[in-house]
């Protein structure tokens, strides 16, 4: 891909023995569109090959993502949503499996496929003003990359169907309570990059 468009879906920062792969958009929701998609697939396959200490995965301060694409979503065929979804399938089993530990950094909110981006991580260091999310069954939609297994596993059952059939959203803190974040601190980056113990 070429560098000035890459520039536009993601940076690669390098922190120490650390890198921080941030979600980059022209409007700052860092929607999960198909190209963002497989630039993130590319980038941690290519990571993953020569991994850094640890990968840590943010987007700014108001958004960590925004989730799919709604206006791509609604324009797919049938077998186009089927590679969609075996799109971001692959990405966040990329991140799952990832050979060093993977953070998600969220400040702002976290919604749908970027809440599914997080919940393939390792670990979720929050801000007070995180706000999760999975809106899809308000929009008469249910995501196919791996949220509903791994939610489930994180919060129980319950809390992940009011999640999901309820659209409820969590605060940080009510995520932090019911485990769904490991961390509510004031720079979850800094956090996610304090040497372990």
């Amino acid at each position: 891909m070429h560098p000035a468009s890459r520039q536009t879906l993601y940076s690669l920062e390098p922190r120490g023995s650390a890198v921080v792969l941030r979600l980059v958009s022209d409007d700052g929701t860092n929607r999960l569109t198909r190209a963002r998609v497989q630039a993130l697939t590319a980038a941690v396959e290519e990571l993953a090959a020569h991994p850094p200490a640890r990968l840590v995965i943010a987007g700014n301060a108001r958004f960590f993502s925004a989730g799919a694409d709604l206006n791509e979503i609604a324009a797919l065929t049938g077998a186009e949503a089927f590679r969609f979804a075996q799109m971001g399938q692959r990405l966040m089993t990329g991140i799952a499996s990832f050979p060093a530990p993977t953070i998600a950094v969220i400040q702002g909110y976290c919604m749908g496929g970027g809440l599914d981006l997080a919940l393939a991580c390792d670990r979720r260091i929050a801000s007070a003003h995180a706000l999760f999310g999975h809106r899809g069954a308000a929009l008469g939609l249910i995501t196919g990359w791996g949220g509903t297994q791994r939610l489930p596993r994180l919060v129980g059952k319950a809390r992940a169907l009011q999640m999901f059939l309820a659209a409820e959203k969590l605060h940080a803190l009510q995520a932090l309570q019911c485990g769904l974040v490991d961390a509510m601190v004031e720079d979850p980056l800094a956090a996610a990059l304090q040497p372990a113990p």
